[in-house]
């Protein structure tokens, strides 16, 4: 999806329905350009879907630049604090792609509970204030951890060596989100050990909440995964900055 040469050339007109992308696209943090691929679905008469959940309302609005729906995990960001399961599509508009949508939500009983609903309004009240805190605690993590030893490269599309750096300023404004990767020394072995030597951050597998969460993703997805195997995936909280980095550092340290 980040190379819109590639993707143009494997659409289909009139046959092509659908383009769904993900960006920052777990866990690389790849970027898509959402209007320019917006112009090459329409071109085909496709609609466009985002996954927008890694960036947040807070961040990047997929609507304004040519997205038709926009998805949200509202588990992660909206909700912040790991206590709901939720989800949201959100359309530029009321047309039949919607009643559609409106429909198999009622007609399969897929509707959030007084609960679920109090808990998910609770945490957007948040929503602006822990999401900004987080990405310059992330921004800050993945700039401390550049060319740092044990560590073969940091992913976050917030460094300028990121590929998809450029793009994110455009359409990401005021952050550039929580969500890093670090890709370890020693492999798969050193990868885990790191991931197990952590104190503060927590082994989950979740993103999204109050809580710093570490996990080694080729593990959670199996031996068919593309991710690498050296690379561990990093959801950022609200604990104190140098302490996460701290607690890193310590981690890394004890790799042999």
């Amino acid at each position: 999806m980040s190379d819109p040469a590639a993707l143009e050339a494997a659409l289909l007109k009139g046959s092509t329905r659908i383009v769904w992308i993900e960006t920052p696209a777990n866990p690389l943090w790849t970027i898509t350009d959402i209007a320019r691929v917006a112009d090459i679905a329409h071109g085909v008469g496709a609609i466009l879907v985002v996954d927008s959940t890694v960036a947040t309302p807070v961040f990047t609005n997929p609507l304004a630049l040519g997205a038709d729906i926009v998805m949200h995990s509202a588990t992660k960001y909206l909700n912040g604090h790991s206590d709901v399961l939720a989800g949201m599509l959100v359309t530029r508009k009321a047309d039949e792609v919607w009643e559609q949508i409106a429909l198999a939500r009622s007609s399969g009983g897929a509707i959030l509970g007084p609960q679920q609903a109090a808990l998910l309004v609770r945490g957007m009240r948040t929503l602006h204030l822990r999401v900004r805190a987080a990405s310059e605690a992330a921004l800050t993590i993945a700039k401390h951890f550049v060319d740092y030893p044990n560590i073969v490269e940091v992913l976050y599309p917030g460094l300028e060596s990121h590929p998809g750096h450029e793009i994110a300023a455009q359409q990401m404004q005021g952050g550039f989100g929580a969500m890093l990767s670090l890709r370890i020394k020693g492999g798969e072995a050193a990868a885990i050990q790191v991931a197990a030597n952590v104190k503060i951050w927590k082994r989950a597998t979740s993103l999204g909440g109050v809580e710093s969460l570490i996990e080694h993703r080729a593990s959670m997805e199996g031996p068919a995964t593309p991710v690498p195997e050296d690379l561990l995936r990093l959801s950022v909280g609200l604990e104190h900055v140098e302490d996460l980095i701290d607690d890193l550092q310590q981690a890394l340290s004890e790799v042999s």
